[in-house]
């Protein structure tokens, strides 16, 4: 394998204005991150203090073997959601070890909106389950939920049905599921114990039922007490829906730990050995070197220089079709295909792409996808020259790819040519963004540009003079909506991806991907869709 030899000076004076301009994104990401951060009111905080209770994130910390990662998932969904709880909603998710094992663990936010789940928090909850479901992962809740945020139940009802059937699917294919109740699980939200392989109850301070006392009253005129309803006695003696009743919230999490030792998971199909090179080049550099403003072309090599083990790189045919760069590495010890884009996307281009996606499979090795186009190649030469049915093949090649498909938004993602570098609707196991990232049929420039071409055709159709002031006025509305609606922060908050990271950071979130998806036997196909030559 080729050691990669870098090709810049990331001291000269555009390589140093480029770091300024991404140290200022990575402010944004920080202070976007901080929000997320955020756990309720003090005076909540304060409260639960008061009734000694723990916070969600401490409860991940104490669940978590000690001094082990946490890879926190889609901390800014609902970003810029109005009317929203925040980022992250009222959910702490993300992938840690337990007892040695890999565990997807979610836990409530109590202290923020009671734990209430939005339609933000429920469509990051699906999204999770996917990634459980996947990856083969078993998973904890720590749950403290008012349920169901009223305003929200026609956005969320179907959503939370699908929620329980992914618990129970999930225990079909052999995953467990454990519920640990520290406090409220109403109406709906009580299935989710009760669908749970193992359920641990709070004594004095789990209530679960699907209805409370007021609710009880008003349709049976029954009068009880929400002990007597829902309490974690009454469901470890009486309705056994309560599996071990725990004294506290430590002893609580002690009984998870205890059940994870038990627990069948997925053993690794691939341990790296200990002697893993490091990149020889820093990765401080990565902020020199991929451009703030994503109109600067730069070559996709010098990113992956800095994230592979020493640096090195099996790249396939490098001569042909080389605005797309595919080739082996290691990250972190685990064999992984790098497809990157070095700009648009050609006919040979694509080809080659699909070839390596063939090669891929048929070797059972994962694909990174590192996307930086504004799309497939245009113009009367490229459509005769058959760049639909090779865009096509590439994206059929994608889409019936078996191996496990992990991606990270390094710059422009455009049009078809996020679809056939693996987008979020074409299902990776992971998706990562950069804070520089924009994605969208197509820039908010040429969009605007095409919009004037438009009217400035259908005015001579009329007849009519067309109005230049007003037309610019509504090209820079269209640029400026583009622009709002194709960034990083816009896609995150949709959950388009599974959050934006500092790029320094690339290495070691990949290397804990990688982990997650060599935690089972990779395969590969050989059969794809009908493509034309």
């Amino acid at each position: 394998m080729s050691t990669l030899q870098s090709s810049i000076n990331v001291n000269n004076k555009q390589h140093k204005a480029n770091r300024t301009e991404m140290l200022s994104l990575l402010e944004e990401l920080n202070k976007n991150l901080q929000q997320a951060q955020f756990q309720g009111k003090e005076k909540h905080i304060q409260k639960a203090r008061s009734r000694n209770k723990l916070l969600a994130r401490e409860r991940i910390e104490l669940l978590l073997d000690r001094d082990s990662p946490f890879l926190e998932l889609l901390p800014l969904a609902g970003l810029q959601e109005k009317g929203g709880f925040g980022p992250g909603g009222t959910s702490v998710s993300g992938i840690g070890l337990i007892a040695n094992k890999l565990c997807i663990i979610n836990s409530n936010v109590g202290t923020r909106k009671g734990g209430s789940i939005d339609y933000t928090t429920m469509a990051k909850a699906l999204r999770v389950n996917e990634i459980a479901l996947e990856n083969k992962l078993p998973v904890i809740n720590l749950v403290e939920s008012g349920g169901a945020n009223l305003p929200e139940q026609a956005k969320i009802f179907n959503y939370g049905g699908k929620s329980f059937k992914d618990i129970t699917q999930r225990s079909k294919e052999g995953l467990t599921t454990i519920s640990i109740v520290f406090g409220n699980a109403t109406a709906g939200g009580a299935y989710i114990p009760g669908m749970s392989d193992f359920s641990i109850f709070q004594k004095k301070s789990a209530k679960v039922f699907l209805a409370g006392p007021p609710l009880v009253k008003m349709a049976t005129n029954e009068i009880a007490t929400d002990e007597e309803l829902g309490g974690a006695e009454m469901h470890s003696q009486t309705s056994g829906v309560s599996d071990y009743l725990a004294e506290d919230e430590y002893d609580a999490i002690r009984i998870a730990r205890d059940i994870m030792q038990f627990v069948k998971a997925s053993k690794p199909h691939l341990i790296p050995s200990n002697d893993i090179e490091k990149p020889l080049f820093d990765e401080e550099e990565i902020l020199s070197i991929v451009p703030a403003n994503i109109k600067t072309p730069f070559d996709i090599r010098e990113l992956i220089m800095r994230i592979t083990d020493g640096s090195k790189f099996s790249e396939f045919k490098p001569e042909y079709g080389n605005t797309l760069i595919t080739g082996w590495t290691h990250i972190h010890g685990y064999p992984v295909g790098i497809i990157g884009n070095n700009g648009v996307i050609f006919s040979e281009s694509a080809n080659k792409g699909a070839q390596f996606i063939q090669l891929c499979n048929k070797n059972d090795i994962p694909i990174l996808f590192m996307q930086n186009t504004t799309g497939y190649m245009v113009g009367k030469a490229y459509e005769e020259g058959g760049i639909i049915k090779n865009g096509a093949k590439l994206i059929n090649a994608v889409s019936n790819s078996t191996v496990p498909h992990i991606t990270l938004m390094v710059g422009n993602s455009y049009g078809a040519g996020n679809y056939g570098m693996n987008g979020r609707s074409y299902n990776p196991r992971f998706l990562f963004t950069y804070p520089n990232a924009k994605i969208g049929v197509m820039g908010s420039e040429q969009l605007a540009g095409v919009m004037e071409i438009i009217q400035r055709a259908a005015a001579a159709r009329a007849g009519t003079e067309y109005d230049v002031e007003k037309g610019e006025m509504l090209k820079q509305m269209l640029v400026y909506e583009a622009d709002s609606k194709s960034n990083a922060w816009f896609s995150t908050s949709k959950m388009w991806d599974d959050g934006v990271i500092d790029p320094r950071d690339t290495r070691n979130y990949l290397g804990f991907v990688l982990t997650v998806v060599y935690n089972q036997p990779i395969k590969g196909t050989e059969g794809y869709g009908v493509w034309r030559h």
